[in-house]
């Protein structure tokens, strides 16, 4: 092989490694949940501790809560069930916010999805979780 190609591809593969270990621009922060923003951070809400499993059957009007951590306050929090917006209340215990809220008493014989938005102050730190719920008559 000839001495010019060969340092060419060896200068060209050292290059791309180099390159490689220095793109971490995501990895700001410990978290996986963390984004830089043109130089502010990101942490993505993180949704927890839904009162009733995925798929369980509730009564119509039932109560249901989870906690929301990595959010400023509670009014960034909006949920739907089934497209209709329910009401939340919110409590406050480090470092996370308890929600809750009770499903619509329209709402009998069908599965409803629980939908929950967190709208962020950057385009890229909005969140959507949810769970499913069987709600009988």
């Amino acid at each position: 092989m000839n001495t010019k190609l060969l340092v060419w591809v060896f200068v060209m593969f050292s290059v791309n490694v180099a390159q490689a270990a220095m793109d971490h621009s995501q990895h700001k922060g410990s978290g996986k949940n963390k984004m830089s923003m043109g130089g502010a951070m990101c942490e993505k809400p993180i949704f927890s501790k839904f009162s009733t499993p995925n798929l369980a059957i509730v009564a119509p009007g039932s109560e249901i809560s989870f906690r929301v951590s990595n959010i400023q306050n509670p009014e960034m929090v909006s949920v739907t069930i089934k497209n209709i917006p329910v009401e939340l209340t919110s409590k406050y215990k480090e470092p996370f916010y308890d929600m809750k809220a009770k499903l619509p008493d329209s709402l009998r014989n069908t599965v409803a999805r629980i939908n929950i938005k967190v709208e962020g102050k950057m385009a890229h730190c909005d969140a959507e979780g949810g769970w499913l719920v069987k709600i009988s008559e």
